[in-house]
């Protein structure tokens, strides 16, 4: 009797013990209802904002060479001098000019003032006093023609010397010293480091979808590893007939500027709608079918049952779920590899979705 006993123990014991065995550990995440999210991927390439091919304001001879290829520069600074031999003579005499003029009005101020004097006292003819005061008129006037002769000549002179219009590095060098330039004649290239422009051509569909632009993330392939942001600059509202889209221009925040012009990047888009509601788990949930459809496994009573699911798009918050399952189920993340239709499960783990309160 006693050995009966002990055998039925062991019998329960060893039952229990494959029963725990066979409980397959899973993790497990409820589904979430929130707005509609989707991304879009383009690619596109990296554009200066400024780009100019630079020309001296005067023909001249090359004297002077500041700056090379790939010298870095700011706005203001010479890049190229002309030979302004002849220009600075003319200065010099227009200055003299002006020193002249103001001799002459000078004088013709004390000439006028003294007549001023006399005649208050009546010992001076007011028909003298008027052709002094028209001769100090005519000595004001040639003053101000020599002045405006003057800067007329320190902008010629100034016309000698090319400036950098805005902050970049120069690209490329057309000229050399002892050459002869023509006016307007391209003689480097200036291109601007920042901010950087990507420009991306947009399907027509997602046109429209532009005002709920959430976010936008920019990898440049000069950096894969890191996560630019960038902001709507502009849109240009008039579509590519053949290609059905349209052109997107970003600016690329790159505050270490560590991107160059010219170098290809990629732009992944975040739309959101709030009027739109949609089921949405992570997807590590999902199991691929050969057919190409796609199922979870949702737990009741801890057991696991396989369950047909729709899939729309996905986003970085997850697989959008169009059909096939309840959000009061939670769903396995993490085990459902080997699990099977009505297995008994045990939750060890509940993952938060992400974007989660």
């Amino acid at each position: 009797m006693r050995s009966w006993i002990i055998g039925a123990c062991l019998t329960v014991l060893v039952s229990l013990t494959a029963k725990a065995q066979e409980m397959v550990p899973v993790s497990v995440v409820l589904p979430q209802e929130r707005g509609l999210a989707e991304q879009l991927t383009l690619s596109g390439s990296l554009t200066a904002l400024h780009n100019a091919n630079l020309s001296t304001r005067t023909a001249g001879l090359v004297a002077e060479l500041l700056v090379d290829a790939g010298t870095t520069v700011v706005a203001g600074q010479p890049l190229l001098k002309l030979d302004a031999t002849l220009a600075e003579h003319e200065l010099a005499q227009q200055r003299a000019a002006v020193y002249a003029a103001e001799v002459l009005q000078t004088e013709r101020l004390r000439l006028v003032t003294e007549a001023e004097r006399l005649t208050a006292q009546q010992l001076f003819p007011q028909t003298e006093l008027a052709l002094r005061r028209a001769a100090l008129a005519e000595a004001q006037a040639g003053l101000q023609q020599a002045q405006a002769s003057l800067m007329q000549q320190q902008e010629i002179v100034a016309r000698h010397t090319l400036t950098a219009p805005f902050n970049g590095v120069i690209a490329e060098r057309n000229t050399d010293v002892g050459e002869w330039l023509a006016l307007g004649s391209p003689v480097m290239q200036l291109v601007s480091l920042t901010p950087l422009l990507l420009d991306i051509r947009v399907p027509q569909e997602y046109y429209a979808a532009l005002s709920h632009l959430r976010q936008i993330e920019v990898t440049a392939d000069l950096l894969p590893s890191a996560k630019l942001s960038a902001r709507l600059l502009a849109t240009v509202p008039v579509g590519d007939s053949n290609a059905r889209s349209f052109l997107v221009r970003l600016e690329v925040g790159d505050e270490q500027h560590t991107l160059l012009p010219g170098t290809s990047a990629t732009a992944t888009l975040f739309f959101e709608r709030d009027d739109v509601n949609v089921l949405v788990v992570p997807p590590d949930a999902l199991l691929r079918h050969p057919d190409g459809n796609f199922s979870v496994f949702v737990i009741r009573d801890n057991l696991a049952y396989r369950q047909n699911v729709t899939v729309g798009r996905s986003s970085e918050q997850g697989i959008e779920i169009l059909a096939g399952l309840a959000k009061s189920l939670p769903v396995v993340v993490r085990g459902n590899e080997t699990l099977r239709d009505g297995q008994t499960v045990r939750i060890v783990d509940s993952i938060r979705p992400v974007g989660a309160p």
